[in-house]
């Protein structure tokens, strides 16, 4: 029995020696086609913001983190929950207690935490108060098993927060933590111009676009500017101009935000069409990550939803859909981390946006129709010669046969064609 007992035991301490290790090696790294890399493996990042309690669980009886990780979904967005004052959100012992039980969770179903550093984001002298909590924030989780990415500022242009204040943040994070990247997203607002003098701020830039309300386009405050599903597109190669294509942008799409869910406003969800369009048209201009928002706010859940704190009827009708079409389980995974191939691939009709991507001796085609109203079919040229007939991927069994080098496909108003070609 004493044998027993001392054998458990050194397992118990060489395997969470092991795991200490691997916390305090692992790394979060950008690569040379800022795809991100985890511990020296490369996946296209899905993440999920504004999420149910560390302790919810999913309608099928998982956690509701081990649905999300099933389904392809990698980070997790966390941030301190409201104060007793219901507005702020300060990393109070009570917050950071909250935080330990999220990498935990996270950890258990395979997941990433993504911190939101709130007040920490912005320091204004570097000798302060502030400076040390961030300092010691940093060191408490930097080398926790499920940390991925630190959340900067939230949208600090559209909120005026100066440029210096920022940087030292930053340059804090990375005195006490090169291993993981900085994120930060904008709000789809201000110029390039505006936004440049951001990027020294963080790793990883970003977004958020939520084109879908009543009215239509009301997250948009240019009256020029395209408020369709499209804006997109439009708003990832803006800010891939912003970073002069020198760092990776992740797009932040809607479940539900403010523009629908406040009591002033109408309810409306994007439909899985909208949604997978969305998605895949951020991939097609090149987002290296994706961030969906608002799956826990309070008010947009029915009935069912709200005792499990998430939106769990969204997440089975349109949102875990797409996600298994693009997170890290998919069969699209190597091919969404790869860099953007040189063949000349192209259409004939100017409203398909498409990118190509190449891995092993496979070829794939994400193409898009940008066109709202139309339904016409186009042809695909620049293709190898030596391919033929391609996988419709996701609408098995349907297939196209492409020769010398083109092949010719419908599309319907914003509808999605994924195309996976092989050579000989």
């Amino acid at each position: 029995m004493r044998n027993r007992q001392f054998t458990s035991l050194l397992v118990w301490l060489l395997c969470n020696t092991v795991s200490i290790a691997n916390a305090a090696d692992k790394k979060v790294q950008i690569t040379n086609s800022h795809a991100l890399s985890i511990d020296g493996k490369q996946v296209f990042p899905i993440m999920l913001s504004v999420i149910p309690e560390p302790v919810a669980k999913a309608p099928n009886g998982k956690t509701a983190w081990q649905e999300f990780r099933d389904a392809g979904a990698a980070l997790i967005r966390t941030s301190p929950p409201r104060n007793s004052d219901g507005d702020s959100r300060r990393w109070d012992d009570a917050a950071i207690a909250r935080q330990d039980e999220y990498l935990m969770v996270a950890a258990e179903a395979g997941m990433l935490c993504a911190p939101t550093l709130n007040e920490l984001s912005s320091i204004k002298d570097k000798a302060s108060v502030r400076a040390d909590r961030l300092r010691d924030f940093i060191r408490k989780f930097r080398n926790s098993p499920s940390l991925g990415v630190w959340k900067g500022a939230d949208e600090p242009q559209w909120g005026h927060e100066a440029v210096e204040p920022l940087l030292n943040a930053y340059r804090i994070i990375k005195e006490e933590d090169p291993s993981h990247p900085v994120w930060i997203a904008q709000a789809p607002r201000g110029t390039i111009d505006d936004l440049r003098p951001y990027n020294v701020t963080y790793d990883i830039g970003g977004v958020d676009v939520y084109p879908i309300g009543y009215p239509p386009g009301n997250h948009f405050i240019d009256p020029k500017e395209n408020k369709d599903l499209s804006a997109v597109g439009d708003y990832t190669l803006k800010m891939l101009r912003v970073v002069d294509q020198k760092k990776p942008i992740w797009l932040t799409l809607q479940v539900a935000w403010s523009g629908v869910a406040s009591s002033r406003r109408t309810l409306r969800f994007p439909t899985f069409p909208q949604e997978r369009f969305m998605t895949y048209e951020a991939i097609i201009n090149g987002a290296r990550g994706l961030v969906y928002f608002g799956g826990g706010i309070a008010s947009t859940l029915n009935e069912r939803d709200k005792p499990l704190g998430y939106n769990w009827t969204f997440w089975d009708r349109v949102l875990r859909p797409v996600i298994e079409e693009v997170g890290d389980k998919s069969p699209l995974a190597a091919e969404l981390c790869a860099p953007d191939s040189k063949l000349p691939v192209k259409s004939s009709n100017a409203s398909i946006e498409l990118c190509v991507r190449e891995v092993d001796h496979d070829v794939y085609v994400l193409a898009c129709s940008r066109d709202p109203q139309k339904t016409f079919e186009t042809k695909f040229t620049g293709l190898p010669h030596e391919v033929g007939a391609g996988d419709v991927l996701y609408e098995a069994p349907r297939t196209v046969e492409a020769k010398d080098g083109a092949f010719s496909d419908w599309f319907a108003p914003y509808d999605v064609h994924v195309y996976k070609f092989s050579r000989p």
